[in-house]
């Protein structure tokens, strides 16, 4: 397992006393119990995702959609080769190249670009147009030349796609802050390519893969035994490998092995809120997003979205003169303007001064007013939706290692994503949740290993360029 000290990841410091008045200790007592998931209530929770994901599997347009990837089999770790990736799916744009070398091993360069605000939500002609630019750019400053062939690239697309092969889908929605017009019901790979083309670059947009598929597929180039690949990020999301007699609603026809890694999109899990602790701050910032009433599991337990989660709690308590004096600040005002990153920090922070809390808030935030009380008010209410955020974060874990039954010969699951990289205790978090939810199971962490598969989606998109390379010499037509 890839260890916090290994990572060097800093371990959150949980506070219990606050020792604030009587309102803002009855105050502080309802949000931990808003946010407070028990271990019977997990298990309501991996129940109910478990129960979901059987129904992906069987049917179509399910809330989880759990959506076959033309992904089959399982890697060897003896793919060579040198295969271009490009990354869409945040903040930034990722070009890579990928040079695989057999026994687990490869060597990468790349270049991020950032997407601006405005090609996020405009014409995705625009957006297509710069990706193929900055696909130039890169082979022109990485001299890459390889003659009259074309140089394969893997596609990773981190938002919902009805797949159809390993090269072909149709979008079905934006998520994660994109939302440019001209782009549902249109394949990716297909506009991607007529951009490439208008602007003569040499290069075959052979494989779309969703960026879970690629984690997961990174992963397993060192580890076999891996079965799952997550993204525990900007954004969430899961693929795991299943077998093709549990898919009832595959119409793919005959496939080349009895295994296919499915790509979950289960950040759309219980949309309905059946079973989910849904807030008042969650309906808050949900009603506030792009996409109101959809992707409501991402936004609890992404780091997107956490910081807005913790935002609207401290306003509510402003706006009750329970913190801060009532003061607030235009920072703490502005919709995303208290970061995840701050409440890494803030959680981080231990002693009873809590000097780092209260830098964040008066500098970073501007809060003119900051007592040890505010601090302490403060970094509870950070504690407690982070720790939220990893137990849900271990029900879909769970869920996922029942469907599979990988819990009694044991499996490695590749987690990408700065949250999962860098969040105080997130993973211990997550843990802890496991432990929980198989109480039956000795030493469950050395049996459902939880790793950090870095740099997933580059490799992963590339391991699938080279898998799509090999199918397209076997049968030309595909």
């Amino acid at each position: 397992m890839a260890s916090q000290t290994q990572r060097k990841v800093p371990v959150a410091h949980t506070i219990t006393t606050i020792g604030g008045t009587p309102p803002q200790e009855a105050m502080v007592d309802k949000i931990v119990k808003a946010f407070t998931i028990t271990p019977e209530y997990l298990e309501e929770i991996t129940q109910h995702f478990l129960s979901e994901m059987k129904k992906g599997l069987n049917e179509e347009d399910q809330t989880i959609a759990m959506i076959p990837s033309f992904v089959e089999g399982r890697l060897t770790g003896e793919e060579v080769g040198q295969f271009l990736a490009l990354d869409l799916g945040g903040t930034n744009l990722r070009v890579v190249l990928v040079d695989l070398q057999g026994r687990g091993n490869f060597t990468t360069k790349s270049t991020k670009y950032k997407v601006s605000d405005s090609l996020k939500t405009g014409d995705v002609k625009d957006l297509y147009n710069f990706i193929a630019d900055c696909i130039d750019s890169f082979l022109t400053e990485h001299n890459l030349d390889y003659g009259t062939a074309d140089i394969h690239l893997g596609y990773t697309f981190s938002f919902p796609v009805y797949q159809s092969k390993i090269n072909r889908g149709l979008q079905k929605q934006w998520t994660k802050g994109f939302n440019c017009s001209g782009a549902i019901g249109k394949d990716p790979v297909i506009l991607l390519q007529d951009a490439l083309a208008k602007k003569h670059v040499p290069v075959l947009v052979s494989a779309l893969v969703n960026d879970t598929v690629g984690t997961l597929l990174s992963n397993a180039y060192s580890k076999p035994d891996t079965n799952a690949g997550i993204i525990f990020g900007t954004g969430s999301n899961g693929a795991y490998i299943e077998k093709m007699s549990s898919i009832k609603k595959w119409k793919g026809g005959p496939t080349s092995s009895d295994e296919m890694i499915i790509n979950m999109e289960f950040g759309a899990f219980d949309n309905e809120r059946v079973v989910l602790p849904v807030t008042p701050w969650d309906n808050k910032l949900d009603r506030e997003s792009i996409n109101p009433h959809k992707q409501i599991f991402e936004k609890m337990i992404s780091g997107m979205y956490l910081g807005e989660i913790a935002r609207n709690v401290l306003l509510e308590l402003v706006d009750r003169t329970l913190l801060f004096e009532g003061y607030s600040s235009k920072e703490l005002n502005s919709q995303w303007g208290f970061e995840t990153t701050y409440m890494s920090t803030i959680e981080a922070d231990q002693g009873d001064s809590l000097k780092e809390t209260h830098r964040v808030l008066s500098s970073s935030l501007n809060i003119p007013k900051v007592s040890e009380v505010d601090c302490r008010i403060v970094k509870r209410v950070c504690d407690l939706v982070g720790t939220r955020a990893a137990r849900l974060a271990a029900a879909a874990i769970a869920g996922i290692a029942r469907q599979s039954s990988s819990v009694q010969n044991g499996c490695d699951i590749g987690i990408d994503g700065s949250l999962y990289e860098f969040y105080p205790s997130f993973e211990q978090r997550i843990e802890q949740g496991l432990v929980e939810l198989f109480p039956d199971v000795p030493d469950i962490n050395k049996r459902i290993r939880l790793g950090l598969a870095k740099d997933g989606s580059g490799v992963g998109a590339a391991l699938c360029a080279c898998v799509a390379k090999k199918m397209a010499e076997r049968r030309p037509s595909v």
